[in-house]
């Protein structure tokens, strides 16, 4: 993880408002207008008591009651108008950063996702993400507000005298800058711990859901509900902390708020003794001081909340800021496959070489096959064809054209790949297959199917290609999941056919009839087949060993 400070998280943070910045600028507005409307109900009372006492005051008894009316309704509508633009703000910018957050891992995959925590994964998309909401509904324009709302009244109290002004700009100063910048640094990596503990727990129960029949089976349910219940203990025991620190600033901040406004009080009361201010300046700015601490304490109860948004911040800017490992190609000519090659590739996972000087020639038209041994960098090979990661030496051509000079989209276009796992959508088996071709017709779908002996097993189901597949496909057994990846690369309808092991979950019937449709397709495809069974080798034209990384 990154290593960024609360001020470059948030100046990013910031940066993000710019396509609302006028909705912004407005939120300030409003909020300003109606926290000084909020402050001078107190004053314009003073201002009434004084004309009681037949003071010389700015403004006369009826006004000074109308002005009183009219800013409870004034401050009553802005603090709507206010609240209603921020949220609009916030919630609009969490979506931009969910889109954001989306575009970067698509970007990532599937190298940099190969090994990511899922559940963290979704811990930063969900919880994260919501966490900015008091970034940018509660903290920008507040911030704002509060430092233009302090200038104003330090103006307006040190119009009686500039003693009182000072005074009052060191109140504002403490509480809204010196309390949340010392309790954000007491708090230090608490706030960064809680949202990876928390990502963590959601991994965990993520994975326990995932392995519920294997928990069930060998009877580890209780231990992984020990572990469940211990990781949230110490969840809790860490919000608590923070809560509990969050009490003593607030405990901290009205105690210094009224140490002011006594100090006000008593500063006043000097000035008036020494003839320096009269009563109206005593009275107007300790009333000005008391009700004007709003903006101010609003940032200082943000103190220790904030830490969590920025550590909330710091994760999602850690996904946005990753370079992928392969950057997507675009502006070349467009090519048209003509067959494939390796040349001398050598290809590490860190520091674990898993290809060396591997070369393969794929002609048009051919099929062929690749075996050996489980780890001996089969699988590795359709991804360097793929361009799912970049060779560290060698060369993997199409056409006589290095991958990375091919456009991403073309080069897809021309390929299609079935991993082992075949990944089912909580959807219907036809929007399953049609990922694979989005205007694919009914007839499509069927002929795809047909190919990969699944269309009897589907029209079988009482909803037949309407039928809903279950999360991850649990509701299918592995050989229809496999069996529905090889339909989505038919129906892709791809010239070149990387195929991983494409028949390992297949009984001998459904093998048969899917190596008869790779047959008879061969004049238009051309086909990788990685497989350890030899039935499955007996359609290769041509077949290459791998063993410990080399070719053979």
């Amino acid at each position: 993880m990154k290593k960024r400070s609360n001020l470059a998280i948030m100046a990013r943070l910031i940066g993000l408002v710019k396509p609302l910045a006028g909705y912004m600028a407005l939120a300030i507005f409003m909020g300003l207008v109606g926290h000084l409307c909020a402050a001078f109900l107190t004053v314009f009372g003073g201002f009434a008591v004084l004309g009681l006492l037949d003071y010389s005051v700015p403004v006369t008894m009826t006004a000074a009651f109308v002005c009183l009316a009219v800013f409870a309704l004034v401050r009553g509508l802005l603090r709507y108008a206010e609240q209603a633009c921020n949220h609009f703000i916030a919630f609009k910018l969490l979506a931009l950063i969910r889109d954001k957050v989306f575009e970067a891992l698509r970007r990532l995959c599937p190298a940099k996702l190969e090994g990511k925590d899922k559940g963290n994964l979704i811990s930063v998309i969900t919880s994260d993400i919501e966490l900015l909401e008091v970034f940018y509904a509660h903290t920008i324009s507040p911030s704002a507000i509060a430092f233009l709302f302090s200038i104003l009244l330090c103006l307006f109290i040190g119009s009686y005298h500039w003693g009182l002004g000072v005074l009052a700009l060191a109140a504002y100063l403490v509480v809204g800058v010196v309390i949340p910048v010392v309790t954000s640094k007491l708090s230090g990596e608490d706030g960064m711990n809680f949202r990876t503990k928390s990502g963590d727990l959601s991994s965990f129960v993520l994975d326990s859901l995932r392995g519920l029949p294997e928990t069930i089976q060998y009877h580890m349910g209780k231990k992984r509900l020990e572990e469940m219940n211990r990781r949230t203990d110490d969840l809790s025991a860490d919000e608590e902390r923070m809560k509990r620190r969050g009490g003593r600033n607030m405990a901290v901040t009205n105690t210094v708020i009224l140490l002011f406004d006594v100090a006000m009080l008593f500063l006043g009361g000097v000035l008036y003794q020494s003839g320096a201010v009269g009563f109206d300046g005593v009275l107007i700015p300790v009333l000005a001081l008391m009700s004007s601490f709003g903006p101010v304490v609003a940032l200082a109860n943000l103190g220790s909340t904030l830490q969590n948004t920025f550590a909330a911040g710091g994760r999602v800017l850690d996904i946005l800021d990753e370079a992928p490992a392969v950057e997507e190609v675009s502006g070349k000519p467009e090519v048209s496959f003509t067959g494939a090659s390796a040349s001398h590739v050598t290809f590490s996972y860190g520091n674990e070489t898993i290809l060396s000087d591997i070369s393969v020639q794929i002609p048009q038209h051919s099929v062929v096959g690749i075996v050996g041994r489980s780890g001996s960098g089969k699988s590795t090979l359709l991804k360097l064809l793929m361009r799912f990661w970049r060779v560290q030496k060698g060369e993997v051509c199409l056409s006589d054209t290095p991958v990375d000079q091919i456009n991403t989209d073309n080069l897809r276009r021309m390929e299609s790949f079935v991993t082992q796992e075949t990944h089912l959508f909580h959807d219907s088996i036809a929007n399953n297959l049609r990922i694979a071709k989005l205007d694919a017709t009914q007839e499509e779908l069927e002929a795809a199917c047909k190919k990969a002996s699944v269309h009897t097993f589907i029209m079988s189901l009482p909803k037949g290609y309407d039928t809903p597949v279950g999360e991850l496909g649990d509701t299918l057994s592995g050989g229809e999941r496999q069996r529905l990846g090889l339909a989505r690369a038919f129906l892709h309808n791809a010239p070149f056919l990387l195929l991983d092991e494409p028949t390992s979950n297949l009984d001998s019937l459904n093998e048969a009839v899917i190596l008869k449709s790779l047959r008879e397709e061969r004049d238009g495809k051309t086909v990788v087949l990685v497989s350890h069974r030899q039935s499955t080798m007996r359609i290769a034209d041509t077949v290459y060993s791998v063993e410990h990384g080399r070719m053979s």
